[in-house]
């Protein structure tokens, strides 16, 4: 376990599933100090990290985020993401993140046209952000997705702007880590399952890192996720008390 306590708030929507569940790995797993954020509030409060947690916020009524973006909260989600402050957004956090336009791109039905709940596989395609600081490149990490509209779309000019901005922190690819059409669950372009911003202090990711932290279940490849961001601001820390 890694030293040093943080503040992380969980932002709750009407329709939020797992908002539960990253308070339990945040707070049990990983020792953090944590707060739920109900979604009329006018501030996330003292937190050093908000995550926007998976579910259906809203029913996902128009398309998923939609009416979540509008949440009296957002507005300082952000203005917090914006001043630079860490957040994640895991899969309809991801979606939110998108409609907020804190992110990229827009996400579509699944190519299957069917929801899907099962584990895969992505690749680690940037270890220098503060999410993946202890990982490596090409690692592959199992690690659970449950979505319907997880294809993740950008344009081709998008696209290019992501690749040479090495912002695709993670692919979907197979347990070899090949990255292929038959190893992209929901038809993603460049088969994307995680992006950051340009400033590296935001995620959106659609796989699930907090059902695969807990030894419990038998597999704890998302903890490095939460690792290496916990790590990450030790990191900043102790840099700005040596500055003192």
């Amino acid at each position: 376990m890694l030293e040093g306590k943080f503040k992380f708030g969980v932002v709750v929507f009407p329709g939020s599933n797992c908002d539960h569940d990253v308070y339990y790995v945040l707070s049990e797993i990983f020792k953090q100090d944590v707060k739920f954020i109900w979604h009329k509030d006018d501030s996330v409060g003292d937190v050093d990290v908000v995550v926007l947690p998976g579910g259906f916020s809203y029913g996902d009524y128009l398309r998923p985020g939609a009416i979540a973006r509008f949440s009296p909260v957002m507005k300082d989600v952000v203005r917090f993401a914006n001043e630079g402050g860490v957040v994640i957004g895991i899969c309809n956090g991801f979606q939110i993140l998108v409609e907020a336009g804190l992110l990229p791109g827009a996400f579509l039905r699944n190519k299957s046209l069917r929801f899907i709940c099962k584990n895969v596989y992505i690749k680690v395609e940037n270890n220098e952000t503060i999410f993946t600081s202890l990982c490596k490149k090409g690692d592959v990490l199992k690690i659970p997705i449950a979505h319907g509209d997880g294809n993740y779309y950008v344009d081709d000019e998008t696209l290019d702007e992501l690749i040479k901005g090495d912002r695709i922190v993670f692919r979907y690819c197979d347990k070899n880590g090949n990255v292929d059409e038959a190893s992209n669950p929901n038809g993603s372009v460049f088969n994307i399952a995680g992006v950051i911003n340009e400033g590296g202090n935001i995620l959106g990711m659609m796989p699930h890192p907090e059902r695969c932290s807990d030894p419990a279940l038998g597999c704890t490849d998302g903890a490095k996720i939460f690792n290496s961001l916990i790590y990450s601001l030790n990191f900043v820390r102790k840099f700005l008390i040596e500055q003192k």
